[in-house]
């Protein structure tokens, strides 16, 4: 018996887009509920979408208001966000708020689909941490907090493992440097601490850390752990 069809929220105001990803979606096996406001979002959630898709540039409420609404009712929903605002600081605001991802226009539907694919995977991950995470020759063992590359022990100092740690528990999702540095130091702490500590990381379980196959920088925003293959 084929498990049914995940259920993905549309939110956006323009026809065209939401016509193109439903369209897009549906042929990859989606089931496609859309919403061309923020109201019409809220009523839409009894349908208990396993995804959303959310445009920032609503008509009736500010998408990053909606963002934080989605979460308060739903606090474990992927949320990509999709936007025609590319500058650094609404990605920054709109992670920060709990989105999972966010993807500017124009966009590719297969980068999109990625990206879907990943909140969701992230999501599961995140409902029952597993004991040990593997990725690629990196092995890290959240029970005994050992950690190898491949199968040779790997010496981290304490606070290289809690950021090791806290990017395992988030794998896939983008984490920005507001968020790491309140996690690991407090909010007033130097934003250089998180630079530093990812450098540090990379040079120990990176085969190059110059081009690194684990942490992917996301530029001026944060990082992302690369997920299980």
């Amino acid at each position: 018996m084929n498990a049914p069809a995940l259920k993905v929220l549309v939110v956006d105001d323009e026809p065209p887009i939401r016509k193109l990803l439903r369209m897009g979606l549906t042929a990859e096996g989606y089931h496609v509920i859309d919403a061309p406001n923020g109201k019409a979002a809220l009523a839409e959630l009894p349908q208990k979408p396993d995804v959303v898709i959310l445009d920032l540039g609503l008509p009736d409420v500010q998408g990053l208001e909606l963002l934080r609404a989605l979460r308060e009712k739903n606090e474990g929903i992927p949320i990509v966000v999709l936007s025609s605002r590319a500058d650094e600081a609404a990605k920054i605001q709109a992670l920060d708020l709990g989105a999972d991802d966010y993807v500017t226009k124009p966009f590719s539907m297969n980068e999109l689909l990625a990206r879907i694919r990943a909140a969701v995977r992230h999501q599961l991950q995140s409902q029952g941490e597993r004991p040990i995470f593997q990725v690629g020759d990196l092995s890290v063992d959240l029970v005994r907090r050992i950690v190898k590359m491949r199968g040779q022990d790997v010496k981290l100092s304490p606070k290289e493992y809690d950021l090791l740690r806290l990017f395992v528990q988030h794998a896939g999702k983008v984490l920005t440097h507001n968020y790491l540095l309140d996690q690991l130091w407090g909010p007033s702490a130097d934003a250089q601490y998180v630079r530093v500590y990812v450098r540090q990381l990379r040079n120990k379980i990176e085969p190059q850390p110059d081009r690194p196959e684990y942490i992917h920088t996301e530029t001026g925003v944060g990082y992302r752990l690369r997920l299980p293959d």
